[in-house]
């Protein structure tokens, strides 16, 4: 008989977490959202403004302002922030207050292409609009601008990214063929013809030995060219 009331006692407490919870999800979804944040990650928080994301969604929803919380389905909101030219990433969610906070990821240039329609290459190697908002500092990409020479100079671009004497210093890629890259330095009035995209780290490293040595010599300023295409050798013309 206790076993029975124990077992009839244990279903009753179930039944009441059960319906709280029930009453506690429905109370929930009716509140209203009670205003939006919109927060940026990562370093670039440069091209594009909390206006710009609040303009967009209310393109697309109206104002979400005392929305119910039930009618908001954050996969969608997430999908159209995404597809703004300048979102990498988007994360949003609500607060248990009714805040819906959106956490947006910008995407990042390493190279600006200058031809008859200008545009970023990102970290990724896609194409990216100029923002009216912010004009990147990265190395200027010219000449004879194709679908491989770009794949070429992403590649490029990444290996300068990643090394910090070549970052500080390369400002240009001119693509004269592909297959024919040549660099443009900040201060060296030298352009390095880089050739081809192969054995990157040996060509940059025989061309970082040359420089340390001219630079201890005091005899930069007195090369025109330095070609890097030749196997193993760094290969000058003198002014």
């Amino acid at each position: 008989m206790r076993m029975n009331m124990n077992k009839w006692k244990l279903i009753g407490l179930c039944i009441c977490i059960t319906g709280l919870y029930a009453f506690t999800d429905i109370r929930s979804n009716k509140r209203q959202v009670q205003g939006i944040r919109v927060q940026f990650t990562g370093p670039d928080a440069l091209y594009m403004t909390e206006s710009a994301v609040n303009k967009l969604l209310i393109q697309n929803y109206g104002s979400l302002q005392n929305v119910p919380q039930e009618a908001i389905v954050l996969n969608t909101i997430e999908s159209v922030l995404r597809s703004h030219d300048m979102v990498k990433s988007a994360q949003v969610y609500l607060t248990v207050n009714g805040e819906l906070n959106a956490k947006i990821t910008q995407r990042h240039p390493i190279g600006r292409v200058a031809a008859d329609r200008q545009f970023y290459l990102d970290d990724q190697g896609t194409k990216m609009p100029l923002s009216a908002n912010h004009s990147a500092r990265v190395p200027i990409i010219t000449g004879k601008i194709t679908g491989k020479s770009l794949e070429d100079a992403y590649v490029i671009l990444k290996f300068i990214n990643e090394d910090p004497f070549l970052s500080k210093n390369v400002i240009g890629i001119h693509i004269e063929e592909e297959g024919d890259y040549r660099l443009k330095f900040r201060m060296d009035p030298f352009e390095v013809h880089l050739g081809g995209v192969a054995d990157l780290k040996q060509k940059f490293d025989n061309f970082k030995a040359f420089y340390a040595k001219a630079a201890q010599d005091k005899t930069l300023a007195q090369y025109q060219m330095v070609s890097l295409e030749f196997e193993n050798q760094v290969v000058c013309t003198k002014i």
